[in-house]
């Protein structure tokens, strides 16, 4: 019998429909000689603390690292106790029943780096030696399954990916680890504070870009701009910027109204405008972020619901290309994409069949694990909005991306106004190209600024060099610098792919994705752990740290941990070593250094942070039920044991039974064991009710 290992059980079911298993057991299903089997996610894990004899938090356990790392079937909590997740438990011994008896193992769980990941955790957990083979398919559909199954890889070829993948699961342990506890001890354990190799900078990018706008203080400055008119054709031109208002001032007091002005010379130019290249899944978000304002988690969701329906290929690539091979494809999808039912999406798929295709996007050497995102010819059926709305983003972006380029005339004129330059555009294009599918209002670039755009026109007239021209209007403007906006999530992803570097140019961001924050898989998840650390917040599309997030900002801006370019530096290395030319153990020795250094660094934070900063919200104390030393902090959503580095690690939430505990509430519940009858009680049965809360055996029931 072969088994099978998806990732989750709705990609085993589909994997077995195809493949012609239909008989359902418990943790599997069997038929025609295979089991398919799946995980949920991450079953196994690295070890906690707890696992290697660090029961508690303390000064003199930190630095841990573990001389092996070892690997524990998936934990939760439970009355402030880490144990093992029953479903997750069972599901490790089902596959261990499974594999002990089978002739072949073959590896169907996501074809990138944390699809490897969940899959070698299971098999080394298990001890497992048998040589296993790997599924490595771009897209779900049952073309590519049937190909898939009938082209599979050996499992050494990944070896280099798992490698990787296991690499950045254990340094992100070691650094989030140690860096936390250092810097919760070092704030004087007044609540947990996260840091991590990823989201720390994250979270310092957004911090910074806040801070700077919040204290940006706008500068004047001053603009010269004329009318003119020719062929009953109105144009303006503008002069450069003018610092100050007294010089501007004097400036126009040269030029009168009615007064010529001449043309100095006029230059004419063509430029290509490329189309813009495929989506990737970093892209996607960026674009769906500004278009539609859905954040990267809520996009990768909707790609990840697509593949699964088998109407867009992988979508946790980071390659904006595809290959030869596929390009040879593309003309069918074309002739799919022609009947969909977006028309401006299907009116130009028609044009494109059988036409000479642009191959900006076709480049074999810029495809890594996965080429970039397609629809398949899967015919979608009905679909929530938000699919459709991520579905035509796909669809428009491949008949954008393959049609021909946009050709424009752009015409500088310069213009000698009593000695006053002045510079008038005008662009015409002459072959639309892919703009005719491209959006007639585009969403702005966050970072770009406007103030260049002062001197286009939407048409000039024919001009030529000393001709003369009558100045119909003058006007002086005031401006006023402007601040970089304060990031949103689309902005934020971008400066994640690129280390924070501000690159227009979409190749050179391509070149520089090995060395970003994160991948295009993880980021979303990054950016989604920052909500739940409760260190920012949404203001419509803006991203606001919050007093905690800025609170630990100020505490780390100017340690190692919170640098860009040095965990892009450490992505960069994994990538590498996917790619055979870092070995694991060079990279771990450098990361298990590092980890010395940047804990000694947060534990040397003690004396100089102010005690204020982070603080509980209460007047008096409360006494910890658990462990009697220590005292009942109150925070907005927890209360919790102030004795954490001692070992205690007594918590509850605020919110019980659906009601918030204020206080006075909080402490009759904890000391006296009970509170006062209180309104909107929530009983186990869904009933609302007035009633004492009861504290008894460290569990909370309704009186």
């Amino acid at each position: 019998m072969k088994v099978v290992i998806a990732e989750k059980p709705s990609v085993a079911r589909d994997l077995a429909r195809v493949m012609g298993a239909k008989d359902v057991k418990d943790g599997y299903i069997e038929g025609n000689g295979y089991a398919f089997t799946y995980a949920f996610g991450h079953l196994v894990q690295l070890c906690t603390p707890q696992a290697y004899g660090y029961a508690t938090w303390s000064v003199a356990n930190l630095p841990i690292i573990p001389n092996q790392f070892n690997l524990e079937v998936k934990k939760v909590r439970k009355d402030g106790k880490q144990i093992d997740d029953y479903g997750a438990l069972k599901q490790v011994n089902i596959i261990k029943g499974l594999l002990e008896k089978a002739e072949e193992i073959i590896v169907a769980t996501d074809a990138g780096r944390e699809g490897e990941l969940i899959f070698r955790n299971i098999y080394y957990y298990l001890g497992l030696k048998v040589p296993f083979k790997r599924l490595w398919i771009s897209s779900q559909t049952d073309k590519a399954i049937k190909e898939g199954f009938a082209n599979l890889k050996e499992g050494t070829e990944y070896d280099s990916l798992y490698q990787s993948a296991r690499s950045r699961s254990e340094s992100d342990w070691l650094i989030g680890i140690n860096a936390t506890q250092a810097i919760t001890l070092a704030a004087g354990n007044k609540g947990l504070l996260s840091l991590g190799r990823v989201q720390t900078p994250t979270l310092a990018m957004i911090c910074s870009r806040y801070l700077e706008n919040k204290d940006f203080k706008p500068q004047a400055f001053y603009k010269i701009q004329a009318g003119f008119e020719k062929d009953n054709i109105s144009f303006k031109a503008t002069s450069d910027k003018i610092d100050k208002k007294d010089v501007a001032e004097e400036t126009i007091a040269k030029i009168t109204i009615g007064s010529e002005a001449k043309v100095v010379k006029v230059e004419a130019k063509e430029t290509k405008e490329q189309p813009p290249l495929l989506f990737d899944l970093t892209s996607l978000q960026q674009d769906a972020n500004k278009k539609y304002g859905y954040s990267a988690d809520q996009t990768l969701s909707i790609a990840q619901t697509l593949y699964e329906k088998k109407v867009i290929t992988y979508p946790r690539t980071g390659s904006r290309y595809i290959g030869e091979d596929v390009f040879e494809q593309i003309d069918s999808l074309f002739q799919h994409l022609s009947n969909t039912a977006d028309e401006s999406i299907a009116a130009i798929s028609r044009n494109l069949i059988g036409a000479k295709l642009n191959k900006r996007s076709v480049d074999d050497k810029k495809v890594t694990d996965h080429h970039a995102l397609l629809v398949t010819d899967e015919k979608p059926g009905p679909m929530l909005k938000e699919q459709q709305n991520i579905y035509n983003m796909i669809a428009k972006r491949m008949v954008e991306s393959f049609s021909e380029v946009c050709l424009k005339d752009i015409t500088t004129v310069t213009i000698d106004a009593a000695g006053v330059e002045l510079i008038a555009k005008g662009t015409v294009i002459r072959q639309y190209g892919w703009r005719l599918s491209a959006d007639q209002v585009e969403a702005p670039d966050d970072d770009k600024n406007t103030d260049d755009q002062d001197n286009e026109n939407a048409q000039l007239p024919k001009l030529t060099a000393e001709e003369l021209l009558e100045i119909l209007t003058l006007e002086l403007s005031e401006r006023f610098t402007k601040a970089r906006p304060i990031h949103t999530e689309a902005s934020l992803l971008k400066a994640m792919e690129t280390s924070g570097k501000e690159i227009e140019d979409e190749e050179m961001r391509q070149a520089m994705k090995d060395c970003g924050l994160g991948t295009p898989a993880t980021r979303a998840a990054t950016i989604e752990t920052l909500f739940s650390r409760d260190y920012i917040k949404r203001d419509k599309k803006k991203l606001i740290p919050t007093e905690k997030g800025l609170a630990l900002y100020n505490l780390v801006k100017d340690r190692s941990i919170a640098k860009v370019t040095l965990t892009g530096k450490w992505e960069q290395k994994l990538e590498e070593m996917r790619a055979n030319k870092v070995s694991y153990d060079v990279f771990m020795k450098h990361i298990k250094d590092y980890t010395v250094k940047i804990t000694k660094e947060l534990l040397q934070l003690r004396m100089s942070i102010p005690q204020e900063e982070i603080k509980p919200q209460q007047k008096g104390k409360i006494k910890c039920p658990k462990c009697k030393p220590g005292n009942i902090h109150l925070y907005d959503k927890v209360a919790q044991c102030d004795h954490y580095a001692r070992g205690c690690d007594f918590k509850i939430w605020r919110t019980l039974n659906g009601v918030f505990l204020e206080e006075k509430e909080m402490k009759n519940l904890l000391e006296k064991g009970k509170t006062s009858e209180l309104k909107g009680v929530k009983t186990k049965e869904g009933q609302i009710v007035n009633a004492p809360l009861v504290f008894e055996n460290f569990k909370v029931n309704v009186g």
